[in-house]
């Protein structure tokens, strides 16, 4: 049996706080052999994988949670493709692009998705489990002698294969590039696309800002154009949803599409499984813990990779990777009892400079999920905080004493307080066999405890404040884009922990989201947002969730269908039989 070991130096506290607790406990240290050792340089613990019996006595004993032992599958190499560190991280497996066709890779967060294509693209060298060092060439390709991946390797070794990668954290390329967009965009400009992609991914009037100058979402636009432009056989896009609202998930689905020649190869890693259904020919499923190792599934087709992701088990390994399936029940029933509203309000006008919010009238029922949908730019978050009494009307009135809890869009971590603190300031049953059954678990939060504020991730931040949201006594919460930077496991948990906790409570949320298969999956009711970004929004009247999900569907033009297998929405390709037959009947949302 292949064991690893993983270690995280971060938590380990020796010696400071820790006397090498771990170390005479261990079998193989009382017997006089070399298990648990002191690192020379940094005077943690290492441990050594080749004698270690997996007895997990360390594990239980650390008190701080530092230590793992994994026993792996049988079916993987003794030999990983790459390792970060002595009881680091390993990666077992590569997804391999494939020309002619549009791959996606489908896996939660930490298990190694953005090494493999870092490795793909040539950004990072394997180094075969030889920590500090880098493999020869030779080896590399001999290491996966018989598989699909040595060709690509021998092909990217002789330059037959070039890549053009986007990268995940978008975030960084300001830091990176000091100029403005069309700077950027001329620079990488090796085809004749640069007017057509300013004006499909709509970047004309940014074309003159900085990149510090743009949101996020503009940013993750920009760095798809770029990555397009460039001259390649093989693109590699990383989370290119991130950030965009849903027609524009819709269009860069389409571009991506488009792109696919039999010349040309594209890997995409993405979260958004309706986006992922329509964008891609075939899927690969990595698996594993955390932080301590990832698998590489076979090659499937589109439908059959996520409907075994959301099974969670791959029959033909006999390896379930998660103790429970994932089906979507119809959430779009009519009828919901009226009991009474928390809020509502009439001929409502908002005005921010140049930008308009309209909405004639609305109420928000008690104990119900409402689903807030639009473009970016359209006056979703202006409406959440007038709601919270952050944003002044012009006109109109709110009606309703409420108590609200409300998690931003934009989550702000630029404090060095330290997490534990946080929450044992703002959350008053922290600690509490309650705060430990319903957020610490389903949100792995008890390994932030130890970290600062400004030294968590994405997707660490996005847990922590909608742990902090929900865990406040309120009347309505109020969540904005909870699902950025979560992956697809800890959005269903998110949906989960608000029906089963916030709703059997008699509680409302509106979540304002772009993930149509999250909104699908939560939400009872639709509030609909249309207008011109950034320069003004209307604000519809609630709908129930068939009658409203129809309606922004038919805006978006295009239509859904239920796969057969677990219920989930699949959009319909364009111009398909079904997509003309349900056009026609109207119904561009099958429930």
């Amino acid at each position: 049996m292949v064991r690893i070991a993983i270690v995280d130096k971060e938590k380990c506290r020796a010696p400071t706080d820790c006397n090498y607790i771990c170390m005479p406990v261990c079998p193989i240290n009382k017997t006089g052999g070399e298990c648990i050792t002191k690192d020379a340089l940094t005077n943690k613990i290492n441990i050594v994988e080749e004698t270690c019996i997996g007895c997990n006595i360390c594990v239980h004993k650390c008190p701080f949670n530092a230590i793992q032992i994994i026993n792996l599958p049988e079916m993987i190499n003794n030999i990983p493709i790459h390792r970060y560190s002595e009881n680091g991280f390993a990666l077992f497996g590569l997804p391999v692009p494939s020309f002619g066709k549009v791959i996606g890779v489908l896996g939660k967060n930490g298990i190694g998705k953005s090494t493999a294509i870092k490795i793909l693209s040539g950004l990072i060298k394997p180094n075969l489990g030889e920590v500090g060092t880098e493999a020869e060439v030779s080896k590399i390709i001999n290491y996966f002698k018989g598989t699909p991946a040595h060709k690509y390797f021998e092909d990217l070794n002789s330059s037959k294969v070039t890549v053009s990668y986007k990268p995940q954290q978008v975030e960084l390329i300001p830091d990176q590039f000091d100029g403005t967009v069309i700077d950027l965009l001329n620079k990488v400009n090796e085809n004749d696309k640069l007017n057509l992609l300013i004006d499909k991914l709509d970047l004309t009037n940014i074309l003159n800002r900085t990149l510090k100058q743009i949101s996020g979402g503009e940013l993750q636009r920009v760095a798809i154009a770029a990555t397009l432009l460039k001259k390649a056989n093989v693109y590699i896009f990383d989370e290119p949803t991130s950030y965009l609202d849903i027609k524009q998930r819709i269009k860069v689905s389409d571009l991506i599409r488009d792109l696919c020649t039999e010349d040309i190869a594209i890997l995409v890693i993405e979260h958004d499984l309706i986006a992922l259904d329509y964008m891609t020919d075939l899927i690969y499923i990595m698996y594993g813990t955390s932080s301590a190792y990832g698998i590489l599934s076979s090659v499937k087709s589109t439908k059959e990779g996520i409907n075994v992701y959301l099974s969670g088990y791959i029959k033909e390994n006999n390896m379930r990777f998660r103790d429970h399936s994932i089906k979507f029940e119809n959430s779009a029933q009519e009828g919901l009892p009226k009991l009474g509203n928390v809020i509502d309000w009439d001929n409502i006008d908002i005005e921010l400079g140049d930008f308009k919010l309209k909405a004639e009238s609305g109420e928000i029922l008690k104990s119900n999920l409402y689903g807030i949908l639009g473009e970016n730019g359209i006056g979703k978050s202006t409406f959440m905080r007038a709601l919270v009494g952050d944003v002044k009307l012009s006109k109109g009135k709110i009606n309703g004493k409420i108590k609200v809890s409300y998690k931003p869009q934009y989550l702000n971590s630029d404090s060095s307080i330290n997490v534990l603190e946080l929450l044992t300031d703002q959350i008053e049953q922290f600690g509490s066999q309650e705060w430990e059954y319903n957020y610490e678990i389903p949100l792995d939060l008890k390994s932030l405890y130890d970290k600062k504020l400004n030294e968590l991730s994405g997707g660490e931040l996005q847990r922590l404040s909608i742990s902090i949201c929900l865990a406040k006594d309120a009347d309505i919460y109020l969540l904005d884009e909870p699902s950025s930077y979560l992956d697809v496991e800890q959005r269903l948990v998110t949906s989960r922990l608000i029906k089963d906790r916030l709703i059997s409570m008699g509680k409302t949320v509106l979540v304002i989201d772009h993930d149509l298969l999250f909104v699908d999956y939560l939400c009872k009711s639709i509030i609909i947002f249309d207008g011109i970004p950034s320069k003004q929004g209307e604000i519809q009247s609630p709908l129930f969730m068939s009658e409203g999900m129809n309606e922004f569907l038919k805006i978006l033009d295009i239509t859904f269908r239920r796969d057969e297998e677990n219920n989930r929405p699949r959009i319909n390709k364009r111009n398909s039989v079904l997509d003309k037959k349900q056009r026609a009947e109207g119904n561009f949302y099958f429930i």
